[in-house]
């Protein structure tokens, strides 16, 4: 369902025009009766003789409201923009246009109101007005519809151009992960919390769990409503109301906004695209206090020019945004900034990055995934879909690797497999980046967890200490002499077995487990250390960690001071 927003000057005849339409009056306040004044967002559907739906978010006019217009337009597709007739082009028919404008909106239709209160004449000069003020802008050329509400006037001319206009927007991307900007939230009797706003991007289900941001409190979809009717599930680009389990409506107001856990990079550090107003009467720099209109949110920033110390009007370039808070965002998301000691709009633009890592003097952000890539070197594919939306194959492993930054570690795992020696690298001295590009070095060959630069015989063939301890089995010597690495390497190839710190030939252990099983046959109540010991022919020294061995792989058991037969103990010969 297509989100139109409408907009104007204040008592053009907005919220009366879509009333007419509708059936619905979206001035849902008592001051708003009493003063025939739009305060706050108001909303509302239509059926379009096409079968088509649309959702209208109605937008307060006045300048004083604008804080609640511009929390209403963040996630519309195009906008009903009203003009009266009667009047004409005024500051705040100028103001919204501007913001529409800065928040990327490129679709619209405009109605020419209360037509009924002017001649021909009046009539073609107001025409001939709004045609002068769009020139140039989005609404060039967008059709220009009299009507009058209250006679029903154009009535059906307007849902037609409407119907068009429904029809010429493009499809909101259903698969991403869904966000929702909370633009309400209360407590109806007996149903506990329920928030509404505009879903952007993917599907929010009955069921789901979603995180609300700011802040890290978890909430259960129990049910949803798109324009008063229950449903299971609800795409992009509609409106919905969520009834919410787990939370109260007082944690949680305009401005939150609802994702699921992980799916989203928050960020309270932002580069953007600034485009600055033409009318402004003075440059942007970082003095100022300035407000970021973001989603449905009011944020309170710190503004920081990029490159240059200030943008001119008329002019754009990059600045850097801090937040006191950490949102949800993607590039592409759309902003408005306001500098609130002046009470003006001072321009807008879209996001380009939502984690910058480059100091503010240096950064020179754009849109590119290649230069998120590149300055970062290595990025995980699920990170760079969070900061992306974009999902990108992995060069290696689970990243995304730009050139430089894997020959650079290519290059030095290859070093280092050099380095090692003839024992080659252990793979477990590497990380995980490292022992990615493992595989992309030509010439590097893996075998047991080592890896050695082409085929290079086995270092450790014949090595003459393994001969030493098969000469002497049960009086081995020591390490002393021996290259640490070696000695790990052939007791992980079992050729040598390690015990309380005395080191085995591995022929020793197995003749030794023989010898037990003989002792054992002419003993079978057990066998004393000493016994071992004579048996061996060896010293306390050696048949202590000897029988530990035994008794650890079950060729023996302990059973007091005597070692008894064990699993397995081989048969005695």
């Amino acid at each position: 369902m297509t989100v139109i927003a409408t907009a104007g000057h204040v008592d053009h005849g907005k919220s009366t025009l879509v009333l007419r339409l509708t059936g619905t009056d979206p001035d849902r306040w008592d001051e708003e009766k009493t003063r025939g004044l739009t305060i706050d967002l108001g909303f509302a559907s239509l059926g379009l003789p096409s079968g088509r739906e649309l959702s209208f978010i109605d937008v307060p006019g006045h300048i004083r409201f604008i804080r609640n217009m511009l929390a209403g337009v963040g996630a519309v597709d195009a906008c009903l923009f009203v003009v009266a007739a009667t009047e004409g082009w005024k500051p705040q028919t100028e103001e919204h246009l501007r913001i529409l404008s800065l928040l990327g909106i490129e679709r619209g239709v405009v109605a020419l109101t209360k037509i009924d209160q002017v001649d021909d004449d009046l009539y073609a000069l107001a025409e001939l007005d709004v045609e002068e003020h769009v020139a140039g802008t989005f609404l060039e050329g967008a059709p220009v519809l009299g009507v009058s509400a209250t006679e029903g006037l154009g009535i059906d001319e307007l849902q037609a151009a409407l119907d068009q206009l429904v029809a010429e927007i493009p499809a909101r991307d259903t698969t991403a992960t869904p966000r929702l900007w909370v633009d309400r939230a209360f407590a109806p009797a007996g149903a506990g919390t329920v928030v509404t706003g505009t879903i952007v991007g993917g599907t929010l289900r009955a069921g789901d769990e979603l995180t609300i941001v700011p802040g890290d409190k978890v909430a259960r979809v129990r049910s949803l409503q798109s324009h008063h009717r229950q449903t299971e599930a609800i795409e992009a680009g509609n409106r919905a109301a969520v009834n919410l389990t787990g939370v109260s409506h007082n944690d949680l107001g305009r401005g939150h906004v609802l994702v699921e856990a992980g799916a989203w990079h928050h960020t309270a550090m932002i580069d953007a695209e600034l485009s600055v107003l033409e009318s402004l009467d003075h440059p942007v720099s970082r003095r100022g206090a300035y407000v970021a209109y973001i989603g449905s949110g009011e944020f309170p920033v710190r503004v920081r020019v990029l490159g240059p110390s200030e943008l001119q009007p008329g002019g754009s370039g990059a600045i850097r945004l801090y937040l006191a808070v950490e949102v949800p965002l993607l590039p592409g998301d759309r902003f408005v900034l306001r500098e609130s000691g002046r009470d003006e709009t001072v321009g807008g633009g879209q996001i380009l990055d939502v984690e910058p890592v480059l100091p503010a003097a240096t950064a020179r952000p754009d849109r590119s995934i290649d230069r998120v890539v590149a300055e970062r070197g290595w990025v995980d594919v699920d990170h760079l879909r969070r900061l992306t939306g974009a999902e990108v194959p992995a060069t290696v492993g689970r990243w995304v690797v730009a050139d430089e930054a894997l020959a650079a570690t290519v290059d030095e795992v290859r070093r280092r497999i050099d380095d090692a020696g003839p024992l080659g690298l252990d793979l477990a001295a590497l990380d995980d980046r490292e022992r990615s590009v493992v595989d992309l070095i030509d010439d590097a060959s893996v075998e047991a967890g080592r890896a050695t630069i082409g085929e290079a015989p086995d270092p450790l063939a014949g090595h003459p200490w393994v001969a030493a301890l098969e000469a002497s089995p049960f009086n081995p010597p020591g390490i002393e002499g021996i290259d640490r690495a070696e000695v790990r390497e052939l007791v992980r190839r079992g050729t040598v077995v390690e015990s309380d710190g005395v080191y085995f030939g591995a022929g020793a252990i197995a003749e030794a487990a023989r010898r037990m099983a003989r002792l054992l046959a002419d003993q079978p109540e057990g066998f004393t250390v000493a016994e071992a010991r004579d048996t061996l022919g060896t010293t306390r020294k050696y048949v202590l960690p000897l029988l530990a061995h035994l008794d650890q792989t079950g060729v023996t058991r302990r059973r007091d001071d005597l070692r008894i037969a064990g699993p397995r103990l081989p048969a005695a010969e």
